[in-house]
Order: C-alpha cells, then sequence, then structure tokens
C-alpha cells in the first residue's frame, strides 16, 4: 500500500488545450477517493499521470513519498481498470488472470496460487475455464478486478470502470468494490461521473471542472456545504434548486431572501455575513428534500406553484413546481413515495430554511454561515 501526492500539477497539450491545472492532492494510504466531474474535466488525465501513461507538464507526483515523474507506468506498482475490460478474447479467465505475473516470470506455483486466491476473493471460480465472450458484463468486471489484484499492487486507479455496467450490476458492483476496499485497505483512485457512486464509495470527493480541483471532503460534507454553484448544482439528481433572489431588510435586525412569490427569512446563520448584500442579489440554493408537503415547523415558510411533473420513483417522488416571478420558474421537490398530485395543479410546500445555503452572485461563491 502507498499514498498518492500530487503537487501542483499541470498537463497541457501543445499550446491550446490545458488538461489540468495545477492539481495539489494529497491521498493518504489505504485511502478510497473518488475524482468526479463531467467529461472533458481532466479527471481521466489526472489519473493517467499518476499511472505513467501520461507524462507531467509541470509539478510532481509523488507514489509512497517518491517522486515518480520518471519511472515507467510497469515500475511504479499501480494496476489500473479501464472503462473498456480490455481481457484477451483467446484466453480463458484463468489465463487472462494469470497473464500479468508471467510477464513479470513470477513461478508458477505462485502464478497459480494468486489466480486461485482472487477468483475465491471475487467469486469467480467456477468461471476460470471460459473465455471472455462466454462472460457477463458483471463477470467480465470482475475478472478484469482480478487481473489487477494478482499483482498485489500499492494502490488500484479505476476510470469509469463501472459505466458500461446496467443500472442493477452497477449497483451490484459498487458494493463489491467498497467490500473489497475493506478487505484488502488499498489505496483506490476511482474517477467518475456518476454522482451516486462517488456519494456512496468514497470516503472523499474531490470534484473537478475544467482541469482544476474545485472541492475536496468527505462526500456528505461536500454535499451539505458546497463551495459554489457549480458543486451545489452537479452534485446529486436532482441538483439543488438555485435561485436569484434579493435581501430585503425586515423589522429590527432579521432580512429577508426575496424572489417572486418567494418570502424567506433570513437564516440566524446568515445574518452578520449578508448584512452587506441588503438591497442586493444573492443566490438561494435549497436541496430538493428540505421541501417539504407538511409544515414540521412552525418557522418554515410556504412555497406555492403549479405542478409542472410528478415522478415516482418508488421510494421516492420527484414534483417538478413552477413557481410565478423567478428567473428559473421551476423548483424540484424530493417528497414521501406517497404524494400525488395531479399536473396544472397548485400545490403548498414548506421550505425548511436552516437549511439553505447561500452564494454571491458575482464570484459564484457560497457566503460562509456563521456559528
Amino acid at each position: 500500500m502507498a499514498s498518492i501526492e500530487l503537487r501542483h500539477v499541470t498537463k497541457r497539450y501543445g499550446n491550446a488545450v490545458l488538461a489540468v491545472s495545477n492539481i495539489s492532492l494529497d491521498i493518504k494510504d489505504g485511502e478510497f477517493v473518488i475524482l468526479l466531474g463531467p467529461s472533458g474535466c481532466g479527471k481521466s488525465t489526472a489519473l493517467r499521470m499518476i499511472a505513467g501513461l501520461e507524462s507531467v507538464t509541470s509539478g510532481e507526483v509523488f507514489i509512497g513519498g517518491r517522486c515518480v515523474n520518471d519511472v515507467a507506468p510497469r515500475d511504479r506498482n499501480i494496476a489500473v481498470v479501464f472503462q473498456s475490460y480490455a481481457l484477451y478474447p483467446h484466453m480463458t479467465v484463468a489465463e487472462n488472470l494469470a497473464f500479468g505475473l508471467k510477464m513479470h516470470r513470477r513461478p508458477s506455483a505462485e502464478i497459480q496460487a494468486q489466480v486461485k486466491r482472487v477468483a475465491k476473493l471475487l467469486g469467480i471460480e467456477p468461471l476460470l475455464a471460459r473465455r471472455p465472450a462466454a462472460l457477463s458484463g458483471g463477470q467480465r468486471q470482475r475478472v478484469a478486478l482480478g487481473r489487477a489484484l494478482v499483482r498485489n499492487p500499492v494502490a488500484f486507479l479505476l476510470d469509469e470502470p463501472l459505466s458500461n455496467l446496467d443500472a442493477r450490476l452497477r449497483a451490484d458492483m459498487r458494493l463489491e468494490l467498497v467490500k473489497l476496499h475493506r478487505q484488502l485497505g488499498t489505496t483506490i483512485v476511482h474517477v467518475t461521473h456518476d454522482q451516486v457512486e462517488a456519494m456512496t464509495m468514497g470516503e472523499r470527493i474531490c470534484i473537478m471542472k475544467e482541469g482544476r480541483l474545485i472541492q475536496s471532503g468527505p462526500p456528505l460534507e461536500v454535499y451539505r456545504d458546497p463551495v459554489n454553484t457549480f458543486v451545489a448544482g452537479f452534485l446529486a439528481s436532482p441538483p439543488m434548486n438555485l435561485i436569484e433572489t434579493r435581501v430585503a431588510a425586515a423589522n429590527g435586525t432579521s432580512m429577508m431572501l426575496e424572489a417572486g412569490t418567494i418570502r424567506l427569512p433570513m437564516p440566524q446563520a446568515y445574518l452578520e455575513n449578508c448584512r452587506s448584500h441588503i438591497g442586493n442579489a444573492v443566490i438561494l440554493g435549497i436541496r430538493p428534500e428540505d421541501l417539504h408537503e407538511k409544515q414540521l415547523d412552525p418557522a418554515w415558510p410556504p412555497v406555492e406553484g403549479e405542478v409542472v411533473a410528478l415522478e415516482a420513483l418508488g421510494a421516492e417522488v420527484i414534483l417538478v413546481l413552477a413557481v410565478q416571478g423567478l428567473t428559473r420558474k421551476e423548483l424540484s421537490a424530493r417528497l414521501d413515495r406517497n404524494y400525488r398530485a395531479p399536473v396544472g395543479s397548485v400545490q403548498r410546500l414548506y421550505v425548511d430554511v436552516s437549511e439553505i445555503r447561500l452564494f454571491d452572485p458575482e464570484t459564484t461563491v457560497a457566503i460562509p454561515r456563521g456559528a
């Protein structure tokens, strides 16, 4: 096992394309880290630089405290699992698992022992005599992971390994990877654009945009306190509702947030830091689960709107509500699975104002909350 550190790492292709811009990231020994972001944000390029498959334009990459900028990929003892399983079609599962060890000229007895150990760990012992064409997508993914595992690498780099699987298999493999990490304790860096994978698998999420590292932290911490509107709008589905509002002074020291027909009292935590915004705009962020069908707290103000859509997902209902006077008119709410309302009807929901987040409209950066 080993730690991985990126120090001011930049990757530029020619003079035009800046793929990764000045990233610094410290991944602890045994940590499960997710690189999350939209397509083209540089997350796979960052992973490939750790693996040595891409050169570093500037900055340094350390594995186990050793700078590896000039170390060949095969000498880094890193295992990479790609989106495409890249199995040899003419070889059996056992031969695919053994291939890397044979290339390193390991003794035959060691190879057989390692193949047997990994096959048992991944539950693919009955598949050892089959060829890849006779395997399902989930089975191929296990073999691809097994081929990485047999080498006992110091770290695993996973580049969107679950994206070719259907929804059910993805859920199963997410659980398998988490269990595998707990068993092995090996450092894992997992690249994905899937927010569910990020929230459920990683000990830490690193969100990237346009080659830059935007925010890093435990999944729930990043979810609850996004550093800017990009993170707020990207993480989770449906994303945080972002509404342009105006800060208005009220009686005494209190303030209101006003947008169309919405009037919300300013939370106590924001009073001090939003005093300079009175009369100006701020961006209000409301998570869909903080809009409620019932007023469970008398401090929760109402929001009314017309039902645009109702998505019954079994475990929950996603309600889309059009509110008059908003720049972006529609709000999404995550409600109880038994909630029903006809499209076109006017419905009232209640906002848990203690959970709202505010952002500066010019910088898009989160306004700090007080104690």
